[in-house]
């Protein structure tokens, strides 16, 4: 009798003992996968107060949150043979968390060796343009990529987006002089096609004036209140070359000599040059004479 009251005695002491370390508590966001005697349970266990059988139940927690793991930057060469850096940035979340622990030692890590692959293996397939501007495309190819082993190990793809694409500094200056010259290209593009419509207006306004005269003398009036409006100390008026040559025209000529011939170009001639004299014919000047000045000095000095 007294041996059997030392075991209930030894097995509450135990179960006292043991009862705290086989009671676990599940968040919200967490599964637990059971493993008695090493063989998982067919479901997890949700969120609450769970009691495990001592020494015969462990169980593991899996966080079933949306994981944000930044790939780090691979180095590749895109089609066209441009070198890039090109970071991204995955979104995941387990959806099976058996799969998840027994499928797979570690799905974080896993997770990141097959980003790191597939974004390698997406710059080689891509060109330039498209790393830069059509991402969408790129980003669906990468989902899909890694989808297909994700989908193994429980875990679901939410979205994976390329975050930046590093490029040379030559060739981005090659990449500015482009756009500058694009830009350039425009604005001449636009510049020649406002003068083409300017040209048309002009024209336009040249048939009205013709049509009446009187336009354009209001033109002229309206140009020069503009100028007037300047506060200018000069003001320059436009005058018509038309009406210098008609006064041009209406210029009398002076009337020519009655009855004198007009010479005709071969009458008239220039006169001869006048002819050299010789040197020997050339008449002397006289020369003049020289004075002659008495000396002072006496021979006795």
């Amino acid at each position: 009798m007294e041996v059997v009251l030392v075991l209930l005695i030894v097995f509450a002491v135990l179960g006292l003992i043991a009862l705290p370390s086989s009671m676990r508590v599940i968040k919200q966001y967490e599964r637990g996968v059971i493993y008695r005697f090493g063989r998982v349970s067919a479901l997890p266990k949700q969120p609450g107060l769970r009691v495990l059988v001592p020494f015969m139940d462990k169980m593991t927690k899996v966080n079933m949150q949306v994981v944000t793991m930044p790939v780090p930057s691979q180095e590749g060469i895109t089609r066209d043979n441009v070198s890039v850096r090109v970071d991204a940035v995955l979104y995941f979340r387990v959806i099976d968390p058996i799969r998840a622990t027994v499928d797979i030692q570690n799905y974080q890590f896993a997770m990141l060796q097959v980003a790191q692959t597939s974004l390698r293996s997406i710059i080689g397939k891509s060109e330039l343009d498209d790393l830069l501007s059509g991402r969408e495309k790129l980003h669906e190819g990468l989902e899909l990529m890694l989808s297909t082993p994700a989908t193994g190990w429980g875990v679901h793809i939410d979205r994976v987006e390329i975050k930046d694409v590093a490029l040379p500094e030559s060739m981005k200056r090659s990449m500015a002089r482009q756009a500058e010259a694009d830009r350039e290209r425009r604005a001449r593009i636009i510049t020649a096609d406002g003068e083409l419509q300017a040209s048309f207006k002009l024209s336009e306004a040249a048939k009205t004036m013709d049509a009446n005269p009187s336009a354009l003398q209001l033109r002229m009036l309206q140009t020069v209140v503009e100028v007037a409006a300047e506060k200018n100390s000069t003001l320059v008026l436009p005058f018509p070359v038309e009406m210098l040559r008609f006064f041009d025209r209406a210029a009398p000529t002076a009337p020519a000599a009655p009855g004198a011939p007009t010479p005709t170009p071969a009458e008239v001639a220039p006169a001869d040059p006048p002819a050299e004299v010789p040197a020997a014919d050339r008449p002397e000047l006289p020369q003049s004479a020289t004075p002659q000045i008495p000396d002072p000095r006496t021979s006795e000095d």
